[in-house]
């Protein structure tokens, strides 16, 4: 959900904007349908409300409370009512599907030739290969292995149902069927217990080669599924068992990759080993880890890539672990070891210390790849201007960095847009709608995995409207994915059409990047709680791509992603009482997001870049961070590029740039960065 790619490359001049199809978006409440649905009123949309659409909504309700009632007839009469409408496939599955288990378990010829009915209609449809995935799970379940193999199908199966299919085929005296099982049970964790049947009678037939033990082995433990490494070693024959126990004993303590006589075999698994070894010394310990590679070198003749690989992963826990110094001198002393990530690190090193003759040496160790991006760029124009102002370097310098400034400005970027504050330059907002061609919306429209999500989308079920639309996406053309986000975005459906230009590869529709969501929502909160509008739109934005019923792995809930815990706080003090579903309401969500957002504008004397940190990170952890560089405050813009958390860091960076756009999209052009934040030393 996080789209951090609003960058666009330099621009020679604005292009004409065409004209923009399917734009037009209005809500329709009516008694039969949800307080907040949504539909398109776009002047090329087929799916446009008329009389005859509206009632079959209402039969399409009425039919779900009859069927949820066990009201057959009064059901099969709405069905046969509703025989054209997109969604009556939803009454058809939800009426098969509760009868699929006692027609596997008795054979019924007549339930199967109602799935068969099914499956023939709704070939390569969203629900038709779900029932069938069902259909095959059911009959499984009743050891039906010459129907499981019938039904089956490879295009349309996951890790459970194919290991039914293959236990199916054994049922069947199809023993070739185990030739197929090697990719199943080499993975790097436990496969499903329905797998266990089809892995015995493989170990049985004697398909376990010794290098598939062992591949499967270092996987698993490098995953860290320690209990079925030491499953899968037991497996192996006596010489790969034994090298297995010398793995799991360097794995346990890596500090015996100094003293271990086993690590001298000249085995191409104990250069696997030790490896792995140095891996696992490096996260306690990089100097030793260091000194063992270099010891085993002696020996094995580890490759270049090898070398390097483990030196980086060596150098990066050094970083980690406060040997900065340590690690420059090895990068230092073998460039080839330099990545963006390790010389990056020490270039936020040299920022957050403000050694410019140090960020001078480093950044042009940078990769190729990285030097000429924004990033690096900007920070290269910083450093000569503070090597001028200092006295190190000529006009020349300057005049370089200058330039390097003005080619930032020409884009559109965090970046960007603080080196058009340094040359007092407007932003570069170019805004070029994507191009869609009417045919591609028309096939849109006659796709029926579209029109299913268009009606589930209308009455309220997101949840089966995200998966209609998924499975649709999964199969347009590139021309038609464009489409169908300025589709999406025509129905108020606003991150379908954000992801649509992120899966495109298109940056410069800003309508569809930046839609105005909820406006009269956000209004409403600016206005009570005194917080910039495009403030709001940008936290959203970043947090949800305003998405409402999202949930993060976290935890975190809704359109502005809040936790629990701080939406009941945030609530208590605004005099509300409320449960954690209730953050998944716009209304809510909106109103406690917003609070939050203020109290931490208030908390941080209203600096915006520390506030957002706050609210990604957690306002004790910007406290922390703040009292680290207390006895050095730096400025805004490097305080920001040396926050420790890559993802806070990326996060400031993308709310300040959004509010900037969401500024232009208001028509209400904000500044990038206030003058207190400009002059202020964290």
């Amino acid at each position: 959900m996080r789209d951090s790619n609003f960058v666009t490359k330099p621009m020679t001049g604005m292009a004409s904007i065409p004209t923009r199809i399917l734009r037009q978006t209005a809500l329709l409440a009516t008694a039969m349908l949800f307080a907040h649905t949504i539909i398109a009123q776009a002047p090329h949309n087929p799916l446009q409300q008329a009389p005859s659409l509206i009632e079959q909504r209402a039969l399409y309700q009425q039919a779900q409370q009859a069927q949820a009632r066990g009201q057959t007839s009064e059901l099969r009469d709405l069905m046969t009512q509703l025989e054209d409408y997109p969604l009556h496939i939803y009454l058809e599955y939800n009426t098969l599907r509760p009868a699929m288990a006692g027609w596997a378990r008795t054979g019924n010829n007549e339930g199967f030739a109602t799935v068969d009915g099914f499956l023939t209609r709704h070939r390569d449809s969203y629900l038709g290969n779900r029932l069938e995935r069902e259909w095959v799970s059911a009959l499984a379940d009743h050891a039906r292995w010459s129907d499981v193999a019938r039904y089956h199908r490879m295009e349309n199966t996951n890790t459970t149902l194919t290991c039914r299919a293959l236990r199916a085929q054994l049922e069947l005296g199809n023993t070739a069927a185990l030739v197929d099982v090697a990719p199943l049970w080499n993975v790097d964790y436990s496969q499903p217990n329905d797998c266990d049947p089809v892995f015995e009678a493989w170990l049985a037939q004697g398909f376990l080669e010794p290098q598939i033990a062992w591949q499967r082995f270092t996987k698993t433990l490098q995953s860290r599924q320690l209990g079925l490494a030491r499953y899968v070693s037991r497996l192996m024959p006596a010489r790969e068992r034994q090298l297995s126990e010398v793995f799991l004993r360097i794995d346990n303590q890596p500090e015996r990759l100094l003293t271990d006589s086993a690590l001298a075999a000249q085995e191409p698994e104990v250069r696997e080993i030790i490896l792995h070894g140095v891996r696992r010394l490096a996260m306690v310990d990089a100097t030793q880890a260091l000194t063992a590679l270099n010891k085993h070198q002696q020996v094995h003749q580890f490759s270049a890539d090898e070398l390097n690989a483990s030196k980086q992963f060596i150098a990066q826990r050094g970083l980690q672990q406060g040997l900065v110094t340590q690690t420059e001198n090895l990068l230092a002393s073998e460039p080839d070891l330099g990545t963006e990530t390790l010389v990056g690190w020490i270039l936020r090193d040299a920022i957050r210390n403000q050694d410019w003759q140090r960020m001078a040496s480093w950044l042009s160790r940078l990769p190729a790849d990285a030097i000429n991006t924004e990033r690096w760029k900007y920070w290269r124009a910083r450093t000569l201007e503070q090597l001028n102002a200092a006295g190190v370097d000529n006009d020349s310098t300057l005049a370089e960095a200058q330039t390097l400034y003005y080619e930032l400005a020409q884009t559109r970027s965090f970046y960007g847009f603080l080196a058009a504050d340094k040359l007092g330059l407007a932003y570069e907002l170019v805004d070029r709608p994507v191009p869609v061609r009417n045919d591609d919306v028309s096939a849109l429209y006659n796709n029926l995995a579209i029109q299913r999500a268009h009606e589930l989308y209308v009455l309220g079920d997101e949840l089966s409207a995200r998966n209609e639309w998924q499975f649709a996406q999964s199969h347009l053309s590139a021309e038609q994915l464009v489409s169908s986000g300025v589709v999406a975005d025509s129905w108020g459906w606003h991150r379908n059409g954000i992801q649509a230009m992120i899966r495109a590869q298109y940056w410069d529709d800003l309508q569809l990047r930046f839609p105005l969501a909820y406006g009269d929502l956000f209004a409403s909160a600016a206005t009570e709680l005194d917080v910039s509008q495009q403030l709001l739109f940008a936290i959203a934005r970043q947090e949800s791509a305003f998405m409402h019923d999202v949930r993060s792995s976290a935890g975190a809930l809704g359109l502005m992603q809040l936790m629990p815990a701080t939406g009941r706080e945030t609530a208590t003090r605004a005099g509300l009482r409320i449960n954690d579903q209730d953050l998944l309401r716009p209304e809510i969500n909106i109103q406690l997001g917003s609070r939050y957002l203020a109290q931490l504008l208030n908390d941080f004397d209203g600096n915006r870049a520390l506030a957002a940190a706050a609210y990604n990170a957690g306002p004790n952890r910007v406290r922390q961070w703040l009292r680290q560089t207390g006895t050095n405050p730096l400025p805004l813009d490097a305080w920001i590029e040396t926050i420790p958390f890559a993802e806070t860091r990326n996060y400031v960076q993308n709310v300040l740039a959004f509010s900037v756009i969401y500024g232009y999209r208001m028509g209400q052009p904000t500044r990038f960065l206030s003058e207190q934040e400009i002059n202020s030393n964290l």
